[in-house]
Formats: structure tokens, C-alpha cells, sequence
């Protein structure tokens, strides 16, 4: 949930790592800290807060500024408060070694024992202080280089890790190694880079290696090279990254996620393109092509997925289900791996991940894999750990996306989960002529997304006036049921106001004891195959004199009469939306944020990609 960034060439090092940082911003954090090293000395400079409360510090600090090796880092609160003591950089007792840590040592306690039985002392509340301490105590007792040392430690080290090493005795030299916890090395003409996330070096070069689990990167200058566990060399070969580093800039909106908010059509757009073939009623999907045969076999689906892209698996399944007639089990990832499921024979699991690297979902894909299941992936970040873990999968290619509050990702998402119904539909009994309907319903989607994006400014008003409110219930039903959870959600994570989101039917199983005046019900009532049974659900809410804010079709007369709020969305097939009926409530929560005066792309407690358990 941290953010990594590394560097050793021939430039300065300081202004890197602090560029490096900020890009990392948007994954979350409440401390930071960076350490140079330079003719056999080390650099440390950790403040708790914001990287300007660390810019300010540097600026007191004698650092030698024509440093050009360092390591940097962004941390958020695992073992231990937020303090300067507990931030990183952290270093052995002798002031040696130098290590930051991305993930959890979830042996550290035994470790930290027998170190501390040997003398070690310590001086933060973490489980990465045990790393440095090691790392040192296997050069002094073995007589051996940095590298083996390094290499020594992880096999000591239980639960996941990214971490980046420099030592002032060979002060030139990063020493890289991950085991669930993704890291990159950056290839540039002036050095070389490693990084938690590409967003942190997509400024200085587009050309990475990833690497796997328990593989170590020794990069210096002019040079890197990978070894495994076992101190086998490996040839990996560069990959180019396909997006630019000015998708990660504001570029004029007040936040990235309006911006991203804005960029839905886009997204949409770059999931569909090259995979529609409307004549046919068909989509390619190239990603898919190896493994075809085994999907017109599978008897049954099972879909992880976390947080939004567990709102999305759950509208994918009601699509797969309806139209490929394939039975589906949508699971939250964190559960997937502690159920004991009779798994049978043609049977599959689909993991959906914004990043690629959210800790339980790559958990339940290894789960899976070990239990002989076909594993695909939904994935926006090619190269990913979860992309290259999978058997075979499809890319969002909605670009990247900062903010916390994931949106246009969530949009594509839902925009594969179609193009997925329709793909395994057609191999099995959908005709033709359906197989045209929703293709050419896709095409049409942007436009209709832009007319949704044009009321902003209504929108703007009536969640300002909302603001009154401080608890919403969220309803829908059918294949708007997840449209519901996933505004209530998008509500929690950036207002801070308690929202809470139930099928329209489990109405009169409880949740009607909350309606009152006081507390705003907004639904989803569009004019589909369930929109009577809303109506019936809103007019009990109206009886109990509950205020009600609808997302309604276009041209609907009706609910007007029943709500106090109206949001207009173009008509589409239902199947189709959840994509059209969520934009209003992205945008609902993010002028509620910024009504109140909440850092919108910065949600206290939460992190963009969350890479442990």
C-alpha cells in the first residue's frame, strides 16, 4: 500500500526521488522519507505528513545534493503509528544498511527476538527494521558481499515484500527483491530506476523489466542484472510501457478523479477498440485466443475481486449468466482462499483487478492455479503480477488512473465483462442478431456517456444541497443492485458520509426502520425489466416521508412525481446500464467531497493498489 522509488546513474538523485514520490502520492501514505548515499556515506531525511513537510526538512538538511544514487519512499501505517521513527528509510544498528519496504514480515517478531537476544537494537515499532539488521548480521557472520546477504535474508522471510537496498560500503549499487509486492526496474539513458508502480518513473523512461517473485535486481549505473532465490542468473528482456506520463497530470481539472471522471468515454472506447465485429454480432479477444477451446468447455465460473472490481464481477456475472447460460459464483478475494470448495472437473476462475497487484486477489489466483483451475484476468496494468500469473486474460486499456476512488477503470471493467458475456454467449447459444444488439449498443455508449457528463453542473448543485443529509441508502435491483453498492461506496470513501446500499427488495426486511426525513434514499429506477418493482419500493419510501434521489431514464414522467431529485440517463439495453446509471453516481460523490472539503483523491485510511492483506 506504500510507494517505492530507487535510482543510481549519472544525475541527481534528490529531485528524482522527490518527483518519484509525488507521482506515489495518489497510493496513499502518512509519512515519507528518502536516503542518499555517496563516497561510502548515507543521507536519511524521514518527516511524518505530506512530501511537502519532507521537501521543507530537506531544505534544513546538509545533504550533499550531487548525490546520484537514493532510495525514497511513502508510507502508510501497518506495524507502528505514524511517526518519524517508524518511517523509512530504516537502517541496521550500525548505520550500514539501508532498506524500504513495501508489504508485511509476518515473522518479524521472532526475528526481531533472536536479533535483539544478539545485541541488535532497535528503534521503531516496524517489521521492516528486522531486514537492515539481517541483511547486515548474514555480511558480518558469513564474510560475504551486499548481494549475498541480501539474497540470505528473504530466505529468511516470511509474508510478502518489494524492497530496495543501498549499503555505504558499496554506495553505487540498489539490491531490489520482491515476493507478493510488485516491483519494476526502469531502463534510462542516464541510470537506472526501480519503482513500486510505473506512474513514479514514466517521466524518465518508458522502458521496464518486471520482476517475479523472490528474484533479486542488482542495478548500479551502467548496468542490472537478475538473479533468482537460488542465485541463478536470469535474461529478461525489456517491455515498453503503453501509456505516457501525461496521463498522470491534472491537465486543468481541480482533481484527478473528475478528471478520470470525464475520461469514461475515452476509456470505453480504447476497451472496445479492435474487439468489436458488429457484422458478425461477435468480439475478439486476442488475449483469449489460447486458450478457446478449454473456455467452450468450462461448466462453471468463478469470479474474484475486491472493493469496486468486486462491483463489477457482480454485474458481469447477472451478463455471463443471462446471455453465455455459464453458472457463476462471484467471491470477495479475501474469502476465495479460506473456503474449502469442492472444485469439479471444467471449471474456472476469473480475477478482476484495477492494478494487477491487489494482494488477495493474486492470493486466490495462486489458490486456484494449485487447485488446477483455468485462471484469466481482467487487468489494467499490462505487465502486472496478476496478468502474468493468470493462464490467459484481456486488458482494460483504459489508461492510468490516480485517484483512490477508481472510475473510469470500473467503467471498462464493465465494458469487458460485456464484451466477455457476448464471446462466451456466441460459442454458446446466443444468436446473431442479440450478438449484433448489444455490439452495436456499445458503439453508441460514449455519446450517450457524454450527454450524462454535460449535466455536471446540475449534479454539482443537488449534491451540494444534499450535503444536509448525513445518511444515504443507496437501492437497485437486478443488474443496478451493484450500481447501488458501488455509489454507496464511492460515497464512504471520499465524504466520509455513512451510505449503505441494499437490493430494492430487502426493503421491508429492515432497512425500511431507518426512513426518515432525515435520511436520503437514492435509486436506481430506470425503465427496464424491474422498474414497476422500484416504483413500488420508492412509493414506500415516500410514505414515510423519506427524501429520494432517482437515476432515471430519459423521458420518464412519472418518477418525477415521486422524487425530489432527478438525474436523466439515455436509454439503453439493461444489460448495458450499469454503465450509463453509475457516471451520475461518481460524480454525486465527488461534489459531495469537495462540498465539504474532503481531499478527494487522497481518502484518509485508504490506498490506490492494496498490495498486502
Amino acid at each position: 500500500m506504500c510507494g517505492i522509488i530507487g535510482y543510481t546513474g549519472k544525475e541527481k538523485a534528490i529531485p528524482i526521488l522527490i518527483e518519484g514520490l509525488r507521482r506515489l502520492e495518489y497510493r496513499g501514505y502518512d509519512s515519507a522519507g528518502l536516503c542518499v548515499t555517496d563516497n561510502n556515506t548515507a543521507h536519511r531525511v524521514r518527516s511524518v505528513g505530506r512530501i511537502a513537510n519532507l521537501e521543507n526538512k530537506l531544505a534544513l538538511t546538509n545533504l550533499p545534493t550531487e548525490a546520484t544514487t537514493g532510495i525514497a519512499h511513502t508510507r502508510w501505517a501497518t506495524h507502528g503509528e505514524s511517526s518519524e521513527a517508524n518511517a523509512h528509510p530504516h537502517c541496521d544498528s550500525t548505520g550500514t544498511i539501508f532498506v524500504v519496504h513495501n508489504g508485511i514480515v509476518e515473522n518479524y517478531r521472532k526475528l526481531k527476538e533472536n536479533l535483539e537476544n544478539e545485541g541488535v537494537k532497535f528503534t521503531s515499532d516496524t517489521d521492516t527494521e528486522v531486514i537492515p539488521n539481517l541483511i547486515a548480521q548474514k555480511i558480518k557472520k558469513n564474510k560475504c558481499s551486499f548481494e549475498e546477504g541480501v539474497s540470505e535474508t528473504i530466505k529468511k522471510l516470511e509474508g510478502t515484500f518489494g524492497i530496495v537496498v543501498v549499503s555505504i560500503n558499496e554506495p553505487y549499487t540498489l539490491i531490489v527483491a520482491r515476493r507478493s509486492s510488485p516491483l519494476i526496474i526502469g531502463v534510462g539513458k542516464s541510470g537506472h530506476f526501480v519503482a513500486s508502480d510505473a506512474t513514479a518513473i514514466i517521466g524518465h523512461t518508458r522502458d521496464v523489466v518486471y520482476l517475479n517473485d523472490d528474484e533479486l535486481a542488482i542495478l548500479t549505473p551502467n548496468d542490472f542484472k537478475i538473479k533468482n532465490i537460488n542465485k541463478e542468473s536470469i535474461t529478461r528482456s525489456t517491455e515498453k510501457i503503453d501509456w505516457s506520463a501525461s496521463e498522470a497530470e491534472r491537465e486543468g481539472f481541480p482533481h484527478f478523479m473528475l478528471k478520470e471522471i470525464f475520461e469514461g468515454p475515452v476509456a470505453i472506447k480504447n476497451s472496445t477498440r479492435g474487439r468489436l465485429i458488429v457484422n458478425d454480432g461477435n468480439v475478439k479477444l486476442g488475449g483469449l485466443e489460447d486458450v478457446s477451446e478449454k473456455l467452450k468447455k468450462i461448466e462453471k465460473l468463478y469470479i474474484v475481486a475486491c472493493g469496486t472490481a468486486y462491483h463489477a464481477a457482480l454485474v458481469g456475472s447477472l451478463m455471463i449468466e443471462e446471455y453465455a447460460k455459464l453458472p457463476i459464483t462471484v467471491m470477495t478475494a479475501s474469502e476465495f482462499r479460506y473456503r474449502d470448495i469442492p472444485f469439479k472437473k471444467n471449471e474456472a476462475l476469473l480475477a478482476v483487478s484495477q492494478s494487477g497487484e491487489t494482494a488477495d486477489t493474486l492470493a486466490a489466483v495462486k489458490e486456484a492455479k494449485q487447485k488446477g483451475l483455468l485462471t484469466l484476468g481482467i487487468v489494467n496494468v499490462v505487465g502486472s503480477t496478476i496478468a502474468r500469473e493468470t493462464d490467459a486474460g484481456v486488458y482494460n486499456h483504459a489508461g492510468s488512473e490516480i485517484s483512490v476512488a477508481s472510475t473510469k477503470a470500473y467503467l471498462s471493467q464493465l465494458t469487458i465483462f460485456t464484451l466477455l458475456a457476448v464471446h462466451l454467449g456466441r460459442q454458446r447459444s446466443m444468436s446473431l442478431a442479440f450478438g449484433e444488439r448489444i455490439t452495436n449498443a456499445l458503439t453508441e455508449l460514449p455519446n450517450q456517456m457524454a450527454k450524462i457528463l454535460e449535466q455536471s453542473e446540475k449534479i454539482k448543485t443537488m449534491a451540494e444541497e444534499c450535503t444536509k443529509f448525513k445518511h444515504f441508502i443507496f437501492l437497485g435491483r437486478k443488474y443496478n443492485y451493484p450500481t447501488a453498492l458501488e455509489g454507496a461506496l464511492k460515497l464512504k470513501e471520499i465524504s466520509y458520509r455513512f451510505a449503505e446500499a441494499y437490493p430494492a427488495g430487502e426493503l421491508k426486511h429492515g432497512p425500511l426502520a431507518l426512513i426518515d426525513e432525515n435520511v436520503l434514499t437514492i435509486a436506481i429506477t430506470l425503465s427496464d425489466s424491474v422498474y414497476e418493482k422500484m416504483v413500488s419500493n420508492l412509493e414506500e419510501v415516500k410514505a414515510r416521508s423519506g427524501p429520494i434521489l432517482v437515476i432515471a431514464t430519459e423521458g420518464d414522467v412519472l418518477i418525477k412525481k415521486i422524487a425530489e431529485y432527478v438525474i436523466n440517463v439515455p436509454k439503453t439495453i439493461e444489460l448495458l446500464s450499469p454503465i450509463l446509471a453509475v457516471i451520475p453516481l461518481h460524480l454525486f460523490a465527488y461534489y459531495t467531497a469537495v462540498a465539504l472539503g474532503k481531499d478527494v483523491d487522497h481518502p484518509r485510511n485508504l490506498a490506490k493498489s492494496v498490495t498486502v492483506e
